[in-house]
């Protein structure tokens, strides 16, 4: 191997060792949580690009699936997208692409500052690190730095946080959207299972959102009727109900609504925006 033919092909390999290196260590970080992931940012034509589910999702977008075209959709935006195609819409505006989507290990990957800038999020790189600052919830014209949910189990409970601006706001936009009828506040209500009291409701689950130092701005308690009588006793009773605890004011609540939060908040958990306090369950 004549030297001219190693210094060529050492170069080569120094190139690719620095590309993969910077894929390998180039991490994302929305309002300072990075992202957990198993899918990492790739550099294509010096254009960061990003597993589209896991960041819509961290940046309060619902992702959706109509014929072949990805629909991002978040408040009045709505972006759409597909696979090997340069032109995307943004509210119906088309917009070019610098990288068209694609798909790699069955994830599509998508041109992150476009994604970003979309939803109204600012986008900053520093020592390989993609920074990404969604808009904060303010409650009373306060921000919340976190939503604190805890339920609790026959023997023991569970205290955790949340900790994205993206799915505070989306939680704190069900509860707010999902009021039902104002009603009367049940004769029997807590965490234990009343069992023998027709009409007795069993709190699911308690969702404060806090502010910097930790003080609850709002308070919203989700219940649940005891079902241990037969139903033609249980007629007059809502399904689910929720306690605004703040205002003091109960409203009807549905089903639907308490299963979205729920899944929102599981999304945050595999994404790596919840922290458990305290698991006391036995």
């Amino acid at each position: 191997m004549n030297k001219a033919f190693f210094v060529f092909f050492l170069a080569i390999f120094l190139c690719i060792s620095s590309s993969t290196t910077y894929a390998a260590q180039n991490q994302i970080k929305i309002d300072g949580v990075a992202i957990a992931t198993d899918a990492k940012p790739e550099m294509k034509n010096k254009r960061t690009m990003v597993p589209l589910r896991v960041i819509s999702e961290s940046l309060g977008a619902s992702v959706e699936w109509s014929d072949s075209e990805v629909i991002l959709a978040k408040s009045d935006m709505k972006v759409k997208l597909a696979i090997n195609r340069s032109i995307a819409e943004k509210n119906g505006k088309k917009i070019l692409l610098d990288v068209k989507p694609y798909v790699k290990n069955n994830r599509i990957y998508v041109p992150l500052r476009f994604i970003a800038e979309a939803f109204g999020c600012k986008v900053n790189y520093i020592n390989l690190i993609v920074t990404i600052t969604t808009e904060p919830l303010f409650i009373n014209g306060v921000q919340v730095k976190s939503l604190q949910q805890e339920y609790r189990m026959t023997l023991g409970g569970v205290v955790q946080q949340i900790h994205g601006n993206a799915y505070n706001k989306t939680i704190y936009n069900m509860f707010s959207k999902n009021k039902g009828e104002k009603v009367e506040a049940p004769e029997n209500y807590s965490w234990s299972l009343t069992l023998d009291t027709p009409g007795s409701y069993y709190k699911n689950a308690q969702y404060d959102f806090l502010d910097p130092k930790g003080k609850s701005l709002a308070r919203y308690d989700v219940y649940s009727l005891i079902r241990t009588y037969p139903s033609e006793l249980l007629k007059e009773y809502p399904e689910t109900l929720v306690h605004d605890v703040s205002n003091n004011e109960w409203y009807l609540f549905s089903d639907t609504a308490s299963q979205s939060i729920y899944k929102i908040i599981n999304n945050a958990t595999n994404n790596g925006f919840l922290t458990v306090i305290s698991n006391t369950v036995v």
